[in-house]
């Protein structure tokens, strides 16, 4: 019998796995963990407690948290008494959080520290809708409309609100709406997407016939849960079986890998891009043989992945140097990643052929995608048995994907695709025609059921000569460059491309002649010698694009851009609108 609903979902998985572990978390710099049957009771509670406070079906909670425990424990207690979650990003300004909060009518916001919490409660006196605020960190507050997340867990709760939620959850429907997740686009005011449970489950139908997961595998959390990669990804996780395991804080995870040994962990193009210079820069430290071994292993590597992408059997000599590959470097390389990773799902953003071919050749196995909120995640991936590095993967089964002439538009239908925006039906009826999703996204379908996604239509730029220029396609080129963190290309109805660099400054402190002292990130930028330097490495990098897709001129920013700062979305997309707002001046300068 198929489940109808994520509250039956966990509540079977529950009762199924009862003492296993279902998840694992760090707190006092230990690792501790709850069995499935102790995150049942907590569900439990939450769903109660909710009832217990007059919160009615199809109510919009909110989570405004890093990842927790607590954050999938309130997750599927909302879930479970037929409400709905409104995810909010835990970097989100007051203004973002009033807005969600105002539009949603929320009733009940739960907050995962001090930030969060200062934001709610401004949020509590603005927003009149708001009339609780509950923390999961322990604080003390006498402010009544402040409560402790473990006051929840610790009440009674009595048998009228018992016989309520079992009440509701006998009429819960998979056409319930589950969640309302706000997207932070690059332009315009954020726009809910409806998802009901009916777009989660087809979401688990369809991965279980492309992926590999079960009750034996271990998944580390570390993108944001209120994005609906990792959210998706963690139903999946719990629909499975599997143990989650959370991470609050992304910049530890490379540090935390070993520690936790997942087979499975979602990332973001940017992840790997930062371990792969890493990697690089790491390397040539090395003594000339240990380099030479190295850079030998990535070259058998590069040759026996292009018979592994087609399931073909390497000839002999190259499966002996393989087994000798895996042995010298291989095991090591794939240590610093926990040893035990299977695959690593990857999505968001545009990632670098080189980059995807190098940890490829290395073992690990990037399982590169397609997706969007709209559709649920998931569009295309990687299939484990036939693939190939230059497209988007393989179209998802039960998933329509066509595009559209007029201007090569992804378009998408299926049980995946959302319901609608929430309180906009005018940007709704935009992107949703006759059951196909409009995506935004230039792509093409190269051969049958393989997509390849090429540039968001709006950030496909048009020079004053009248070229059509990607800015994806000359930033991923130049983004070869060892010494960029960060770049933006300029040239929308310009006479040329320029960019803005946000360069490596351990580099750049290198090329300082006072590097003995502390340097200011503004001098080391407008160093003559550093601008030399990246001048020079552009004329190698763009010596064969054609003369329109050469970036002309450049400035090295003293800062690089941030969540924090708004140059880039909770998702780690580069705000161009606001790139071009922010660094007007510096522009103009580039086209004088």
């Amino acid at each position: 019998m198929k489940e109808s609903h994520l509250a039956v979902v966990i509540r079977n998985r529950v009762k199924k796995y009862g003492n296993r572990t279902a998840v694992k978390f760090k707190e006092e710099n230990i690792y501790k963990e709850l069995s499935w049957k102790e995150l049942g009771t907590r569900i439990e509670s939450v769903a109660q407690y909710l009832i217990s406070q007059g919160i009615n079906s199809f109510a919009n909670i909110g989570i405004y948290s890093h990842n927790c425990p607590e954050w999938s424990i309130t997750d599927f207690g909302i879930l479970s008494t037929r409400g709905v979650v409104v995810p909010i990003f835990p970097t989100s300004t007051l203004d973002q959080l009033e807005y969600i909060v105002t539009e949603t009518e929320m009733e009940i916001l739960f907050v995962g520290d001090e930030i969060q919490l200062s934001n709610a409660v401004k949020a509590l006196k603005s927003c009149s809708s708001l009339k609780k605020i509950i923390t999961f960190f322990e604080h003390k507050s006498d402010h009544k409309q402040i409560i402790a997340f473990n006051d929840i867990l610790n009440s009674a709760y009595n048998k009228k609100s018992k016989q309520i939620l079992d009440q509701r959850l006998s009429e819960a429907d998979k056409d319930d709406l589950a969640t309302i997740i706000y997207t932070s686009g690059t332009t315009g005011e954020p726009k809910g997407v409806m998802l009901n449970h009916s777009h989660f489950l087809k979401l688990f139908e369809i991965h279980e016939i492309r992926l590999e997961l079960g009750e034996d595998d271990v998944s580390l959390a570390f993108l944001p849960l209120s994005h609906v990669f990792e959210r998706g990804w963690s139903y999946f996780v719990f629909y499975s079986g599997a143990t989650n395991v959370y991470n609050a804080n992304p910049k530890d995870i490379i540090h935390e890998l070993p520690k936790i040994k997942p087979t499975v962990m979602c990332a973001v193009p940017r992840f790997f891009e930062k371990s792969y210079d890493i990697i690089l820069k790491t390397a040539e430290k090395w003594n000339k043989p240990k380099r030479y071994i190295f850079n030998w292993a990535v070259k058998t590597g590069m040759q026996y992945i292009e018979y592994e992408k087609d399931s073909l059997t390497p000839p002999l000599a190259l499966q002996l140097k393989h087994k000798l590959v895996n042995i010298l470097v291989m095991k090591n390389f794939k240590k610093v990643f926990g040893g035990q990773i299977k695959y690593m799902p990857c999505a968001g953003a545009a990632l670098n052929l080189d980059i995807l071919k190098f940890f490829h050749a290395l073992g690990l196995k990037i399982n590169y995608g397609y997706g969007a909120t709209e559709t649920t995640a998931t569009v295309s991936c990687m299939k484990k048995d036939k693939y190939d590095f230059v497209n988007t993967g393989s179209i998802m089964p039960d998933v329509q994907v066509k595009i559209n002439e007029e201007d090569g538009q992804i378009l998408v239908k299926g049980d995946t695709v959302f319901k609608g925006y929430y309180q906009k039906p005018e940007a709704t009826a935009e992107v949703l025609k006759d059951g196909w999703y409009y995506t935004g996204d230039q792509g093409e379908i190269p051969e049958e059921g393989v997509l390849l996604m090429k540039e968001r239509i709006k950030d496909i730029m048009k020079t004053s000569t009248g070229k059509y220029v990607s800015p994806q396609k000359i930033e991923l080129h130049l983004s070869q460059c060892q010494q960029i963190e960060q770049l933006c290309v300029i040239g929308d109805n310009r006479r040329y491309l320029t960019a803005l660099i946000v360069p490596c400054f351990i580099y750049l402190k290198s090329l300082h002649k006072q590097n003995n002292g502390q340097v200011e990130n503004h001098d080391l930028v407008n160093n003559p010698i550093a601008i030399e330097e990246f001048q020079k490495k552009f004329d190698a990098l763009q010596e064969n694009l054609a003369p329109y897709e050469k970036v002309v001129k450049f400035k090295l920013l003293p800062e690089p851009f941030t969540i924090e700062n708004n140059l880039m979305t909770n998702s780690l997309k580069v705000r161009r609108k606001q790139v071009n707002i922010k660094y007007k001046e510096l522009i103009e300068e580039m086209y004088k």
